[in-house]
């Protein structure tokens, strides 16, 4: 049963408790370490591209380790509608934990594997697995973690519980951008693209171990708890797309600006502005920290707002601004610190519009018995769509000579989630099963 809370009783309806204060907050910590594990690979796309793709051609190694790098979205959907299903099926708690478990995996891989030189076409072929491997890992991350996350809270607090999921992943990127930084001022350029960004990927997939103690630790949830013995009888994948079609398709379109601003600010920056501008990879580094760790705060404020005044209004602004902000923001970048830290900043603070109340909304479009596959699945569709290609895209539009025209793309894109934005229904204060 879904209806829609009255005004007054939401406003009546009691603040997060402790226990889910606590479930938040293990939740949370595990998609910070997971999403760190999964950004890492962007982070240092510059420095290992020689190393498992040789070529006389600098750019041609880079466009093809961001092949790669979309490659790992393929298996995205898959691992949405299958880690989704799981979480549905055996509980969020348990799709949370194997998530985990497959990205710091396949994270440490990529830190061992040899390079080209020392074994040949194995190396790219075991860097295409691994990444198709943490693909499917971080497909089955977001719904699991976002129905986790939303079904931890009351009614009139969703949007705030959900926006910890984005907290959780700008503050698993910010741990890439640390440990870039970090390693970048620790070692010279000739130590990093040696064996400098082995040491990364190493760090962020040990992690992995404490993400995996930390969802552990964790309850299931109520929601579940209460629906597991009332689940129907069809594998939750194929309701998913048979009976919430609908609901389905919005999700996509909610989630495919969302995911191409993230991506533009959060994900590719460092490299963007390193490649196109020349800046140094310890200043695209540091513009970067800055505008996430202002974006920390945003987040979870944005939520709070969210709950009070709705979700549309607060994703109308986000779109709307990212679209006029897409040719300023990338005609003006240059090699210029403060600048470049201007641009990355309101373009990451524009995303927390999307960033504060996406789990929510998402999660709010289906019922419980496949939440986490509903979720999981379109919005997995929307990143790999609009997420994933967006290194390769902008890289083939420089490469081109087209660079001037990227903003067009991200500006169409932003318009159309406006569209989206627009006309879905409003779900502040819905009850959910």
């Amino acid at each position: 049963m879904e209806t829609t809370l009255p005004a007054d009783a939401v406003d009546r309806t009691n603040p997060l408790t402790r226990t889910q204060k606590k479930a938040i907050a293990a939740a949370t910590l595990g998609t910070i370490v997971e999403f760190a594990d999964w950004v890492i690979y962007a982070t240092f796309a510059s420095l290992f591209s020689r190393h498992f793709f040789p070529a006389d051609n600098e750019m041609v190694s880079l466009l093809s380790a961001f092949a790669v790098f979309a490659v790992g979205f393929i298996m995205r959907p898959v691992g949405g509608a299958v880690l989704g299903a799981y979480a549905d099926r055996h509980g969020r708690k348990r799709g949370l934990t194997l998530s985990v478990a497959l990205m710091a995996g396949s994270t440490v891989v990529i830190a061992v594997c040899p390079g080209y030189v020392a074994i040949g076409m194995a190396a790219p072929v075991i860097l295409v697995l691994a990444r198709l491997v943490q693909g499917f890992a971080a497909g089955g991350e977001f719904g699991s973690a976002s129905t986790y996350l939303v079904e931890s809270a009351a009614p009139s607090r969703r949007a705030f519980a959900g926006s910890w999921q984005y907290f959780g992943i700008n503050a698993g990127v910010l741990v890439a951008a640390l440990i870039g930084y970090v390693l970048t001022r620790a070692l010279d350029a000739q130590a990093m693209a040696a064996w400098g960004w082995r040491l990364g990927f190493a760090i962020a997939g040990l992690m992995g171990l404490v993400a995996l103690w930390i969802r552990q630790s964790v309850a299931e949830t109520e929601a579940f708890q209460r629906n597991v013995a009332h689940r129907a009888a069809a594998h939750p994948s194929l309701l998913v797309v048979t009976r919430h079609w609908r609901a389905s398709l919005r999700v996509v379109g909610i989630a495919m600006a969302g995911n191409l601003s993230l991506y533009l600010w959060l994900v590719l920056f460092p490299t963007l502005a390193h490649v196109r501008t020349g800046q140094s990879l310890q200043d695209a580094f540091s513009a970067s920290v800055i505008s996430i760790v202002l974006s920390l705060v945003a987040i979870p404020l944005i939520g709070k707002l969210a709950d009070s005044v709705g979700r549309k209004p607060v994703l109308l602004v986000f779109a709307g601004g990212s679209a006029l902000f897409a040719w300023p923001g990338l005609h003006f970048l240059a090699n210029d610190f403060w600048l470049s830290t201007a641009i990355v900043s309101v373009g990451m603070l524009l995303s927390c519009g999307y960033a504060s109340t996406a789990a929510a909304v998402m999660a709010e479009q289906f019922p419980a018995e496949v939440r986490a596959t509903g979720v999981g699945l379109p919005y997995a569709v929307s990143v790999t769509l609009f997420g994933g290609t967006l290194p390769y895209i902008m890289t083939s539009m420089s490469n081109a000579g087209w660079a001037d025209y990227s903003w067009v793309y991200i500006a169409a894109v932003c318009a159309a989630s406006f569209l989206v934005y627009a006309f879905m229904p409003e779900t502040k204060g819905k009850i959910l099963d």
